[in-house]
């Protein structure tokens, strides 16, 4: 995709779309994509958990891991900055949500050293991209 000088350059958005109302298609948003490629990865992990877990740790992951990229898209259907920030807040916490989810998986052996190390690195990244987005926008 070609983009001009008026665009931002980690997006499809025109440059001042984040400050006045524009309806901004979440789908052209990297970070979006990159979250839902994090929740194929949990849903992946959770599938791998004993049964007992479905209503426990399972459906906890899979709420969080999900949550993020559905807040993102969500505030892009915002009519302010603002509005769009909370919502990118909102997906901050289900990641530090998740973080946390993914650390009791390693305390009772659900997952490995390298699975955890490989899990983390990731979802920081992402982290930090939705709360670099989310400084964007205000």
């Amino acid at each position: 995709m070609l983009k001009t000088k008026d665009q931002h350059p980690k997006t499809a958005f025109p440059k001042d779309c984040f400050k006045t109302f524009v309806m901004r298609d979440f789908r052209k948003l990297e970070v979006w994509q990159q979250s839902l490629d994090y929740v194929k990865k949990i849903y992946q992990l959770t599938g791998t958990f004993p049964g007992n877990e479905k209503y426990g740790l399972v459906s906890q992951m899979n709420r969080s891991a999900i949550s993020i990229p559905s807040n993102i898209a969500e505030g892009c259907s915002r009519k302010t900055s603002v509005e769009f920030s909370r919502f990118l807040e909102i997906a901050i916490g289900s990641a530090f949500e998740l973080e946390t989810q993914i650390e009791v998986c390693l305390l009772i052996s659900y997952i490995s050293k390298e699975q955890h190390s490989s899990l983390l690195s990731d979802l920081h990244i992402l982290q930090r991209r939705v709360n670099m987005l989310k400084e964007k926008v205000k």
